[in-house]
């Protein structure tokens, strides 16, 4: 009973655990979605309510065997027909008023009665099926916030993983349509690569979709928007199994799972029924008192004052009920075997689930190495794929399908580490041990502030044609000064402004002047081409506004990146979109080397 009890700490142990934890960052962490969901999570809040409504039963049991006081009052006005012979013997009939009064205080106490003995042991059963299935709501609320968590996380992992896929294939198919200009290519080439980047598109969309499905799902649980969460640890490692051996799981599990623990409780409700219901044949003996006070209570005692006090004991003897009480007995002795087969079941579905997450959890550390050998070997074998492109053994689409082999790894490696932490809960739920140190010790995992690299290790792929630099010529890269940064990102706004007044002033000249000498327009088009089409496009409007919201700068040396929402709106349409400015110093001057529109 006191583990029971002690159950139903868990969610105040760890609000005030995790307290310290707070406001660390501004991505949404594990221990602050918790906090959250303890005060806005309707599921929760329901099984709160009704453990609060179930602990009644404790003082609804014991009240059979308490003393039951009453106390009441009546008074009324009398008229009365009285025929009775006169002095002269003849009939007459009078016809006197008066009025009475009664006052009773009485009390009953239970001496012996088994029909309240079972009751109380009825109550007190109740309440306890009550605090074990409040102890398993509160440790389902951890699952499903954590699960709710992981599929967001993972989700916005995944749409990471497609935007980077995406990209990926612009770049191969910038590559290949700038080798077919110099006669190096095929229009093959070009045709897979553009299959790919038309499928990676798609797939982004999906990924967007799923990712705000996701964060719905878990701003449902936590009461409030969900916009970024944090991402998992660079050092992830699965932590020892503790107990070793499945067979001392088990045994904790049969001890202490509060599923088990009501529906044991369940049986002992259920021999508590049978117990009342056989009661019914039994005599009940009670001890009485009362006090009462009356005046001119009946016509014989009309204007006679009486005070009456008594005590004493009182016996009943049920004979006969027309069958009721045999009929209810075995009702109740049905629906203890009902309960008993209930709790072999629910014991039979506890070591199941208890054996899969156990066996889930011994084979976490090899899966997720597995997975990591997996993303390194499709990372070398894109590597190696586009080595033998060069070297005329292996042809475009080899290069594509590495890459999606690549991508597929990491995905796998992902849900791989998502699953070992639902398991390592999951099983200790199974057992009946969930505790505010097992939650923090999976919000461990997950890092403020982090970008999921860790989870998915999203890094740039080399493209033939294209140029990426390492991690290793970042960090030897100069590090310009604040005042330097400050004084480009500026200028990087300014000119996004100006390019965006240019474009809606419809001044042809000064917007495509804002774009570098070897601007890359896509979509295969030759600059020259890309030039007359905006010319046409831009002119043949009436009237053009366009607007850059809320625009991101990212500085990289001689290269910059800006971001923004882009608002359009002409004469013929009305159009908001995500724009991506790529960037480059030309003679001291930002240009636009690439435009990129995102959904």
């Amino acid at each position: 009973m006191a583990r029971i009890l002690n159950k139903r700490l868990l969610a105040s142990a760890l609000a005030s655990i995790f307290m310290l934890h707070g406001g660390q960052a501004s991505a949404l962490g594990l221990v602050e979605a918790y906090q959250a969901a303890l005060q806005n999570d309707p599921t929760y809040q329901s099984a709160r309510h009704d453990n609060e409504a179930g602990q009644q039963n404790r003082a609804l049991g014991r009240s059979n065997l308490l003393p039951q006081v009453s106390i009441s009052y009546s008074k009324s006005k009398n008229r009365t027909d009285i025929t009775q012979p006169n002095f002269l013997g003849q009939m007459s009939t009078t016809h006197p008023d008066y009025t009475s009064t009664s006052n009773v205080l009485g009390l009953r106490q239970p001496i012996f009665n088994l029909d309240g003995f079972a009751r109380y042991r009825l109550g007190l059963a109740q309440a306890n099926i009550s605090d074990a299935q409040f102890s398993s709501r509160s440790q389902d609320l951890v699952l499903r916030l954590v699960g709710a968590f992981a599929d967001a996380k993972f989700a916005e992992d995944q749409l990471a993983l497609a935007t980077a896929q995406r990209d990926t294939f612009a770049e191969q198919k910038q590559a290949n349509e700038r080798m077919f200009e110099k006669g190096e290519g095929t229009r093959t080439d070009m045709l897979e690569t553009q299959a790919k980047f038309d499928l990676a598109e798609a797939q982004l969309i999906e990924a967007r979709d799923n990712m705000t499905t996701a964060r719905n799902n878990l701003a449902a649980i936590i009461g409030t928007d969900v916009t970024q969460l944090d991402g998992l640890t660079d050092d992830f490692q699965v932590k020892p199994m503790q107990p070793a051996t499945y067979e001392e799981w088990k045994a904790i599990a049969l001890d202490r799972n509060p599923d088990l623990v009501a529906q044991r409780y369940n049986v002992e409700a259920a021999e508590q029924d049978i117990a009342r219901n056989r009661a019914g044949h039994a005599p009940r003996l009670d001890f009485v008192a009362s006090y009462s006070k009356s005046d001119s209570e009946t016509l014989s005692t009309r204007n006679q004052d009486a005070t009456v006090r008594a005590v004493g004991i009182q016996l009943n003897i049920p004979l006969y009920s027309g069958g009721s009480v045999t009929a209810a007995t075995s009702q109740a002795v049905a629906n203890h075997e009902k309960a008993k087969s209930d709790l072999d079941a629910k014991t039979n579905q506890v070591l199941v689930e208890l054996r899969k997450e156990y066996n889930l959890i011994l084979s976490s550390a090899s899966r997720i190495d597995a997975m990591v050998k997996s993303v390194n070997s499709a990372r070398a074998l894109v590597q190696a794929t586009q080595q033998s492109v060069k070297g005329g053994v292996r042809v475009n689409l080899d290069v594509l399908n590495a890459q999606q082999q690549l991508f597929s790894a990491r995905k796998d490696l992902a849900q791989a580490r998502y699953n070992y932490l639902l398991a390592y809960l999951r099983l200790r739920s199974a057992a009946g041990t969930l505790s505010a140190e097992d939650l923090q010790a999976v919000a461990g995992y997950f890092v403020p502030g982090s970008a999921g690299n860790a989870t998915t290790g999203i890094l740039p792929i080399s493209v033939p044609g294209v140029v990426h630099k390492t991690a290793e010529e970042k960090a030897k890269a100069p590090v310009a000064r604040t005042s330097a940064n400050d004084s480009a990102r500026k200028e990087l706004l300014a000119l996004v402004d100006g390019w965006t007044k240019a474009w809606s002033a419809q001044d042809v000249n000064g917007y495509l002047d804002f774009y570098a000498s070897d601007f890359q327009p896509g979509n295969g088009q030759s600059l020259d081409d890309w030039i007359r089409t905006r010319r046409a496009r831009i002119q043949s409007h009436r009237q053009i506004s366009v607007q850059a919201e809320s625009p991101e700068v990212a500085l990289d040396g001689d290269s910059a990146t800006v971001k923004f929402r882009q608002r359009y709106k002409s004469n013929r349409l009305a159009d908001e979109t995500r724009k991506v400015l790529l960037l480059a110093r030309q003679d001291g001057k930002w240009k636009i080397k690439q435009e990129v529109s995102e959904q």
